[in-house]
This record gives C-alpha cells, sequence and structure tokens, in this order.
C-alpha cells in the first residue's frame, strides 16, 4: 500500500514533533505568511487543546498523532485519538456503538482521525506538498496497524474534505454523507446585498429580526487579535460553560483553553460581543480561515430575543462579506439556519470497521443515509429564504 522506505508512528503528545514539521503538512499555504485554509489542524490549535488539559487524560480523547517519515523528512501527519466514548464528534455513531455491544462486542475504544469539538470541514490527512499519494497511504495504513494491533473496534475520520472522501473510498473505507448548513458569499457588497437575493418575506423577517436584536439595550462589537483581552475570555468562559453544561453536560474545553488562545490563537479568532455599560452580556466565537468564517461557541448571560440570530448568524455574514470570505460555516444541525440564508450542503467522512460482518452492514446503510441525505438536501434547498426564479425582482 506504501513504500517500504516510509517510517510510519504514532506519538502521544505534540511536542514529540516540530511545530515547522507539523504545519508544513498541516497548513502549507501558511507557510510564507499566508492564511491558512482552517486554524483547527494548525500546530498552534491542537497543542492548546492538548496543553489545556481538553484533551488527554480523563478526557476519553487520547492523542496518538500520526507521523510519517521518508528519509527523516516529516512528509504526513495526521490528529488521531483513541475515544471511550462517542462525544464531541458530531457525526453521530451511537446506534452503531449500541448495535455492535448487543451483538456482543465492545465498541469503544475506536479510533477518530478528527478535530476534537470542532464539526468543521477540512483536510484530516495532512500530507507535505509533493507527497499527496504515498502520504495519504501511510496514514491511511498507519490507523488501520494501530487498530488491528490494538483489536479496536473501528476507525473515523470525520470532518474529512470531500476529495479524502473519496480517495479513502477508493481503497476501501467507508464513505458516510451527513449534512450541515453553511453560508455562501455570491459576491455581496454588504448586508444589503445579501437581503435583496432574498424573498420579500424572509428579508422583512431577517431586518424585523436585527432591529429586535438591538433592543438589549447596548451594542455589539468585534474583537480580534490585538483586540481581545483577557477580561473578554472571562466573560466568555461564563458563556460557554453555561451553554455547554444545558447542551451536553459538562464543556469539553478548559477554561486554560482560552487563555492559550488569547496567547497563541488570537489572529484566528473573531470574538463577537454584545455590551452594555462595558460590560459582555452576550458572544459568539467563530475562528477565521482563508476563505471561511467558523462559527463555533455561543453563549449569553441574559436573555433577549433574536441575540442568538444576530451574534451568531447576521454578524457572521457581516465580518464574512467585509473579509471577502467565500463562506460561513455555522457550526453543527440547526434547521433554523434555514431561514436565515444558511442552505444545506454535505459533510463526509470515512469509517473502517474490525468485523467485516459489521462492516457489511453499515456499508449498507451509509447508502440508504446518503439517499435521504441527498433528498433532504434537495427538499431543503428549495424551501430556502433566496427568491424563485419566478419572483419578480424589487
Amino acid at each position: 500500500m506504501t513504500d517500504t522506505d516510509l517510517e510510519i508512528s504514532a506519538v502521544t503528545t505534540l511536542a514529540a514533533i516540530a511545530p515547522e514539521d507539523w504545519d508544513a503538512c498541516a497548513c502549507p499555504e501558511a507557510l510564507n505568511g499566508g492564511v491558512a485554509i482552517d486554524p483547527f489542524t494548525t500546530y498552534r490549535f491542537l497543542n492548546a487543546l492538548e496543553e489545556s488539559g481538553s484533551v488527554g487524560a480523563g478526557t476519553g480523547w487520547s492523542p496518538r498523532y500520526l507521523v510519517v517519515r521518508d528519509a527523516g523528512q516529516v512528509i504526513a501527519v495526521a490528529p488521531l485519538y483513541v475515544k471511550s466514548h462517542s462525544q464531541g464528534e458530531y457525526i453521530f455513531d451511537h446506534n452503531w456503538a449500541h448495535a455492535w455491544e448487543r451483538a456482543g462486542g465492545s465498541y469503544y475504544p475506536k479510533l477518530q482521525l478528527a478535530v476534537p469539538f470542532t464539526p468543521a470541514t477540512g483536510r484530516r490527512f495532512l500530507v507535505r506538498s509533493g507527497h499527496e499519494s504515498e502520504g495519504f497511504e501511510a496514514l491511511v495504513q498507519g490507523a488501520l496497524h494501530i487498530a488491528t494491533e490494538n483489536r479496536v473496534s473501528s476507525v473515523h475520520a470525520t470532518f474529512c474534505t470531500a476529495e479524502e472522501a473519496e480517495r479513502g473510498a477508493e481503497i476501501g473505507l467507508l464513505h458516510r454523507v451527513t449534512q450541515q448548513y453553511h453560508w455562501a458569499n455570491d459576491d455581496y457588497a454588504d448586508f444589503e446585498g445579501f437581503l435583496s437575493a432574498l424573498s420579500s418575506r424572509k428579508r422583512k423577517t431577517i431586518r424585523r429580526e436585527r432591529r429586535i436584536a438591538q433592543t438589549f439595550g447596548g451594542e455589539i462589537q468585534a474583537f480580534t487579535g490585538d483586540t481581545l483581552s483577557p477580561e473578554h475570555w472571562d466573560a466568555f468562559w461564563d458563556f460557554y460553560q453555561d451553554t455547554g453544561a444545558r447542551k451536553w453536560g459538562t464543556p469539553y474545553l478548559t477554561r486554560a483553553f482560552f487563555d492559550l488562545a488569547q496567547t497563541h490563537l488570537a489572529d484566528d479568532i473573531l470574538l463577537v460581543l454584545a455590551m452594555r455599560e462595558g460590560r459582555p452580556v452576550a458572544g459568539a466565537l467563530n475562528f477565521i480561515g482563508r476563505d471561511t468564517l467558523f462559527g463555533r461557541y455561543w453563549g449569553a448571560r441574559e436573555h433577549h430575543d433574536c441575540l442568538h440570530f444576530e451574534l451568531c448568524y447576521y454578524q457572521a455574514i457581516d465580518h464574512a462579506i467585509a473579509r471577502g470570505l467565500s463562506t460561513v460555516e455555522a457550526g453543527a444541525q440547526g434547521d433554523h439556519k434555514l431561514a436565515r440564508g444558511y442552505l444545506p450542503v454535505e459533510t463526509h467522512s470515512l469509517h473502517w470497521m474490525a468485523d467485516q460482518g459489521f462492516s457489511g452492514a453499515v456499508s449498507d446503510y451509509l447508502k440508504a443515509e446518503r439517499a435521504a441525505v441527498d433528498q433532504d438536501i434537495e427538499v431543503l434547498t428549495s424551501y430556502g429564504p433566496f427568491k424563485k426564479l419566478t419572483e419578480d425582482p424589487e
């Protein structure tokens, strides 16, 4: 499957890999001062997860970073984790786990090739330029070797690119298609330009929601880079804890992660805060990619009508247009995003099951699921807020 001269290993800490070697594979587009396609597989982001204790002992995410070397040079890496649960993944396999265990097996531990707690599409098989074919195959081989040697149930590469999914399927991995809601920038000059593409009723609804959101009694401000301060993270930590406790019981990220974000990730972050008398009352955390703004977390100390829509969706659109970004990814799930200009798109993952019989059953399931997803995307898109061809322009 791979050149026998390649050395494939797994390490339990990023400290075992030079940052420049990791990023030469993870974000070669940023090596000469460019912006990474997304920050989530960069050394600085993954290392912040590790150093903050957001992954590692006691979290159910145990790092086994894959490293491929050719004559000593690192040519490919991947963020691989041993998982003892299925939390923080957003590609749901709970039914697979239940079926496996009803049949008498142990679904956990499993291997997850992913960015923890981050349902954002991006490269998962990180390969230095010029080594695309052998690097990809070596990473797959490395993950499957670890799975086989340790007799784990399965391997999952989640939110990979469509190209990676196609390549993985060609070498026998199972390809799963799910869907999210993304906003696409059709070269809009400003938010009003976006609204002009919507039907009259949807346009009026969004304008009304934005007016209502502004009645919280303060002003909305955005912070990034040097304008971010530790006080902002103190407030956002409170928001994040509240949202995490309500949604999934225990927040995934530790307080230390946000301190490290202030030091190492400030230029990757857009933090939108609703401020009243100098005090944040609600906020939305976004990450900035080369072409995409990634909405990640939201929280509030107080409830105000429509403020969630404003901070998470409309402010993200505003900033994407201002920055010339092509897409806003607003995170997992949420049919309510459709009415706000976020349309359904395919997302991809790859899977391998140790048991061939179970693998066959999952393969059949994925074929039926994909047909259902394709139909859902078609129907949901037809219900989107954009003008229909038969609607008269205004």
